[in-house]
């Protein structure tokens, strides 16, 4: 091994390392660049109706960000707060019945599941669950200065994307230059279906969760539709708080409740979102599966929020340099 060949390897190890100890403020950067793609994005259809300056025009749409989080805020939270008490006293019934059926029904106990499933040693981890959920209050700063980050870039993107296009070698700039077009339309793209496709299952859940008269109709519909954005694990996880409340009603509300959001999933999974990403990056599920798991893996809840965005970006850069320039051209 030459000089050459070994000094390269000790600089990717070094920006290896450094990227590891950085990680936490790369991922606050990588957050801010997605929500400003997702304002620059509302910010250029903006501009198509009526010609503003961007910092008029992002002044514009953060103001109205702003107005309609208030006004949803003070049309949905007080009963998501009712909600939210019912659930608090509904969840140990909850358990004491899972805890009976299993403990008296026969197929359990042929499996052996009732000795060895004790809610006891189940209620100290919930305990602790409880207590990170109210240390993630702490990460309120990071949130602002995501944000701040997210305002800055999107008020003038063009220094930062001449800054990444400077730090390319001079005959990769025109690559570098429509990658990054490729980027900002496949992450603008994909948060907008996304988007449109959570808003849609909270809006259908809540309609049909309430024309079943099935509990926490609200906030059972607000999960779902949160946990659109996690394909593969988010649906089916949000569909267990919904079937969780209506079991204590009736077994028939129950399959109902099943039945509709089995319907409403694959209506999602099959329909909505390739109808919407149909012209962007459409991520298959073992993609997003496992993106989702390695990150989470290494950088926990964080990881996993940023994980698709992450995984969007990737499968466009192996898509236009692994497979366009080396793939293709590999003799």
């Amino acid at each position: 091994m030459d000089n050459k060949n070994l000094l390269l390897i000790l600089t990717l190890l070094l920006l290896g390392i450094l990227t590891w100890q950085l990680r936490w403020a790369l991922m606050i950067l990588f957050g801010a660049i997605v929500i400003a793609v997702a304002l620059d994005v509302l910010i250029q259809r903006l501009q198509k109706i009526v010609p503003l300056p961007r910092p008029l025009a992002l002044s514009f749409v953060v103001s109205s960000l702003i107005l309609i989080g208030f006004f949803v805020f003070k049309l949905l939270v007080p009963e998501l707060i009712i909600q939210i008490d019912e659930l608090g006293s509904l969840f140990p019934t909850l358990i004491n019945k899972f805890n009976s059926l299993i403990t008296t029904d026969e197929r359990f106990s042929n499996l052996s599941i009732a000795e060895k499933f004790n809610w006891g040693d189940i209620q100290p981890f919930g305990a602790k669950l409880l207590d990170f959920a109210g240390g993630a209050a702490n990460s309120v700063l990071q949130l602002i200065l995501i944000s701040l980050l997210a305002l800055l870039i999107a008020l003038d993107p063009s220094p930062h994307r001449r800054i990444v296009i400077s730090a390319t070698p001079l005959r990769a700039r025109k690559g570098m230059d429509e990658l990054l077009d490729d980027f900002r339309l496949a992450l603008g793209g994909w948060l907008t279906g996304m988007t449109i496709s959570a808003l849609s299952i909270f809006v259908l859940t809540w309609i049909g969760l309430s024309l079943l008269n099935a509990p926490l109709a609200l906030l059972s519909s607000l999960v779902c539709g949160l946990l659109t954005f996690i394909p593969t694990i988010g649906p089916t996880a949000a569909t267990l708080l919904p079937l969780g409340v209506a079991i204590l009603s009736s077994p028939t509300l129950m399959f109902q409740v099943l039945i509709l959001r089995v319907v409403l999933q694959n209506f999602e999974a099959f329909i909505l979102t390739p109808l919407l990403l149909r012209r962007t990056v459409n991520l298959l599920p073992t993609v997003a599966l496992m993106s989702q798991l390695s990150l989470g893996i290494l950088l926990g809840l964080p990881g996993v929020l940023i994980a698709l965005p992450l995984a969007v970006v990737l499968q466009v850069s192996a898509q236009k340099i692994l497979v366009t320039q080396i793939m293709n051209e590999w003799r």
